[in-house]
């Protein structure tokens, strides 16, 4: 899995909201996500629309489905964003930029 698909997901604002959303509730089914943005945000998407969403977040890792019955569940995954801070790790908190 590139870096690239994941600064790609994380670039757009929606999937960000998605990604919020489900940080408060994990495992959401497509209509539950969907009646959230709208409620919530004001987002008049439409499903197709969040289910592309939803896909680009997967495709990124940052999503996992998982089916019961005839649901599909989506669960945040958080790992994929563990290689960003591998990448730029935190400097020093002693060091110039964190002095008054």
């Amino acid at each position: 899995m590139a870096d690239d698909e994941l600064f790609k997901a994380l670039a757009d604002p929606t999937r960000r909201t998605i990604l919020d959303e489900l940080a408060e509730q994990s495992g959401q089914t497509l209509f539950e996500i969907c009646s959230r943005l709208a409620m919530k945000h004001g987002l008049g998407i439409s499903r197709q629309g969040v289910s592309q969403h939803l896909a680009v977040l997967e495709a990124a890792g940052l999503v996992r489905t998982r089916r019961e019955g005839r649901y599909k569940f989506h669960d945040l995954d958080t790992a994929p964003l563990r290689r960003i801070t591998e990448r730029w790790p935190p400097t020093d908190p002693t060091g110039p930029e964190n002095t008054p």
